[in-house]
């Protein structure tokens, strides 16, 4: 992470703008462990709960954003806190989304609870485990600026696309097995694809995470040519 900076205004700043990313992680994390908490534990009232809860993440990203356009327009930011900047820029997407997918679970839990549980919930609540961890793990590289953890993200991946890939073909198993599966276990096919999709952003924030520290951008190798 940058050194500290002569013009205090402009440290408290960043500081700033790393507790408030921080803050957002935390809630979509928390998001994340109890939209599957009232899919596992068929509890409706906390799944409206997480819905409502999205207008706190919603408020954060509005929040760092007008952050980062005030530091841009009144700081002269160096390249490794400009790196900081943009890399921050990108991270609230992910984390947004991260949020948005967390209430799409929610939504979900909610209409299956309205149903017979298919049992068993197949892998799914390991999917979101390893989901939670690898987000957890991005943040936490990007707080200290680890490359190394970064990168255990991005190798993290195949994992859990692995597993996602598992507790789908286990679901189709379940529809051919009996139609009146159909239902129960496509909303769980939704759910695992959620799980995987914020796994996705998890692996956005790791690549971020090495570009702000190396200023090297690794996004899209096979279309630029980028060694993997």
């Amino acid at each position: 992470m940058p050194a500290t900076h002569t013009d205090k205004a402009f440290e408290q700043d960043l500081r700033d703008l790393r507790e408030k990313l921080l803050a957002m992680g935390a809630k979509v994390e928390n998001l994340i462990a109890q939209s599957m908490k009232a899919l596992t534990e068929r509890d409706s009232p906390l799944a409206e709960k997480v819905v409502a809860a999205d207008k706190d993440v919603n408020r954060l990203e509005v929040e760092i954003d007008e952050l980062c356009r005030r530091i841009l327009a009144l700081r002269q930011p160096a390249a490794s806190d400009l790196r900081l900047i943009t890399t921050a820029l990108k991270i609230v997407t992910d984390l947004e989304r991260i949020g948005d997918l967390a209430v799409n679970i929610a939504e979900r839990s909610m209409d299956l609870n309205q149903v017979p549980p298919l049992a068993p919930y197949v892998d799914t609540p390991r999917l979101a485990e390893l989901a939670q961890q690898q987000v957890k793990k991005a943040l936490d590289a990007f707080v200290s600026g680890d490359v190394a953890k970064a990168e255990e993200v991005l190798q993290g991946d195949d994992l859990l696309d692995a597993l996602f890939l598992k507790i789908f073909n286990e679901l189709l198993a379940y529809m051919m097995e009996d139609s009146k599966n159909i239902r129960r276990a496509t909303a769980l096919m939704f759910i695992a694809k959620h799980l995987e999709r914020i796994g996705d952003h998890a692996m956005n924030v790791a690549e971020m995470v090495v570009y702000m520290v190396r200023g090297k951008d690794i996004r899209h190798p096979r279309s630029r040519n980028l060694p993997e």
